[in-house]
């Protein structure tokens, strides 16, 4: 599905559930009225292309909320959604996803998972790749300033590693994901998206 049907087909969605522009309320119904539709109930999207949210760090939501809204952060699906709330939801939205179970991920490709294990742990010494442990934790639950990977979908981790790559994206701190993205090739970014992806 094309990236304009995505965005048709989450704004007809969104509005079977009532959301309107402007429309402000509780986190929760927010996020029931209008995220439901692509991030699925409680954050926890069964949509490969979009991202979990349940159990995201609430700082690291905060930001990217906030940089989507600001234009610092781009993205032709969520530009037209985030017309329906303002700045004043945001704190609240991210800590009601980030109190949400998250569900586990699925592996798709068991034989990538020692490859991604070994990228993830210790990078890749010969490429100047460092190991992704080093930001997001030893089992992927990230921090405040880093995301939590954990059991997230593997192909929107592999969409934004190469976003980051290509420039696409370019809103993480210091550059540090460009800069990691540029030296890694295809074959280690779905490695370490697939092992990521086995992490609870």
């Amino acid at each position: 599905m094309k990236r304009h049907q995505i965005t048709r087909a989450c704004l007809f969605i969104g509005a079977l559930f009532g959301a309107t522009p402007g429309w402000s309320a509780d986190a929760g119904e927010l996020a029931g009225s209008i995220c439901m539709a692509c991030h699925g109930e409680g954050g926890n999207s069964v949509v490969p292309n979009f991202p979990k949210l349940s159990g995201q760090h609430a700082t690291y939501l905060e930001k990217q909320l906030n940089e989507f809204l600001s234009g610092k952060r781009r993205n032709d699906v969520m530009a037209p959604i985030l017309d329906s709330f303002s700045k004043q939801d945001v704190p609240a939205l991210a800590a009601w996803y980030a109190a949400q179970k998250p569900t586990p991920g699925t592996v798709g490709d068991p034989g990538l998972l020692a490859a991604g294990k070994a990228i993830y742990e210790d990078g890749n010494v010969e490429t100047g790749v460092p190991g992704c442990m080093g930001c997001h934790q030893p089992r992927a639950q990230g921090n405040a300033r880093y995301p939590r990977l954990a059991g997230q979908h593997q192909a929107y981790t592999l969409q934004q590693m190469n976003d980051f790559k290509s420039g696409v994206r370019d809103n993480d701190k210091g550059k540090v994901m460009r800069a990691v993205a540029e030296r890694m090739t295809e074959q280690e970014m779905q490695a370490v998206a697939e092992y990521m992806a086995s992490l609870q």
